[in-house]
């Protein structure tokens, strides 16, 4: 939603679940949707903290409402960085390519976590 416009983003998601009804052939496209954020949600991220003057990126599991949260937020961002084509169409091709563990916002998800991995060795700065 940008700039309070709550109405126009309701149509797009309610025009991308049926496009996503008819793509993916479903009775029912908030399986494929709920589906798609469970792939897109991240387990880790890293948190900056900082330690005796240096900057260490410490990774933490990511609490429920947080997962959702970034999880929405990153197939969003993924559906706007698609061109040249109205935004539900967008928003129903990243839904279904999350859906199969494909797409920009599992990319992202798939970052965060090699991210996290790479900084395991700080996770005793975690508190």
């Amino acid at each position: 939603m940008w700039d309070g416009k709550k109405s126009v983003a309701e149509h797009v998601v309610y025009d991308a679940l049926d496009i996503v009804a008819k793509k993916a052939s479903v009775e029912n496209p908030v399986v494929v949707f709920d589906l798609a954020l469970d792939n897109v949600a991240p387990l880790v991220e890293v948190r900056s903290r900082r330690v005796g003057g240096a900057n260490y990126q410490v990774p933490v599991e990511v609490r429920g409402p947080r997962r959702m949260t970034l999880a929405m937020r990153w197939l969003a961002a993924a559906a706007r960085s698609r061109k040249g084509a109205p935004m539900a169409e967008r928003l129903a091709e990243e839904l279904f390519l999350a859906s199969k563990n494909e797409g920009v916002a599992i990319k992202k998800k798939l970052d965060t976590h090699r991210m996290a991995d790479a900084n395991k060795a700080f996770a005793h700065f975690a508190w």
